[in-house]
């Protein structure tokens, strides 16, 4: 059976492997196509080696860790702590306005809000329309959501593997055989030489 998961976990590397080997990926995480053309490049390697993408896995780690959960409260605690555990930011203030909400459900209701009470769960989730309302999030516009995230972790990949390249290339100046040798533009770098 570990030899399986093993066998299984080598083949989904190889296929993104594979995908990176045919695509020149420029490292400029300044230049918003070459931060779009390596977001693409990610989605086709995710896709071609059957993987979540970041939104994909946030909703998987969503409905794992909280499919036992029977009250909204502790339902929206624990969202709150995936949401610490991945680093996403609360830069809205969102958590706060539905804690609040629930409390106003709750009052109105008289009693703590269970998930499979479908009334009180209607009443909370067109409360939370409102809030989404007001501050201009619209549920069809998840998927515009969904590629802005991609972007930026796709911008932050690109820093960190020009981060590294320039300190790479700072070492190997230092050292006494390449001294005399041109700084080279980390742009000019074909990531497919270093797989």
């Amino acid at each position: 059976m570990l030899k399986d998961i093993f066998r299984d976990l080598k083949k989904k590397f190889d296929t993104a492997i594979g995908v990176f080997r045919k695509e020149k990926i420029i490292i400029d995480p300044e230049d918003p196509a070459a931060v779009s053309h390596y977001a693409k490049v990610m989605k086709t390697a995710r896709e071609k080696a059957g993987l979540l993408s970041e939104s994909q896995r946030i909703q998987y780690t969503i409905e794992e860790e909280t499919k036992d959960i029977p009250d909204a409260r502790t339902y929206l605690l624990q969202l709150q702590e995936i949401r610490i555990k991945r680093n996403l930011p609360d830069e809205l203030g969102v958590e706060a306005m539905m804690m609040d909400t629930l409390e106003k459900v709750e009052k109105e209701i008289k009693k703590p809000l269970m998930r499979n009470d479908k009334k009180g769960m209607a009443l909370l989730m067109a409360e939370f329309d409102k809030i989404n309302t007001k501050l201009g999030v619209r549920r069809e516009d998840l998927p515009k959501y969904e590629e802005e995230l991609e972007l930026k972790i796709a911008k932050a990949q690109l820093e960190e593997l020009k981060k590294d390249a320039v300190e790479a290339m700072e070492t190997q100046r230092k050292r006494e055989e390449f001294k005399e040798e041109k700084p080279v533009d980390v742009r000019s770098l074909d990531i497919r030489n270093f797989l």
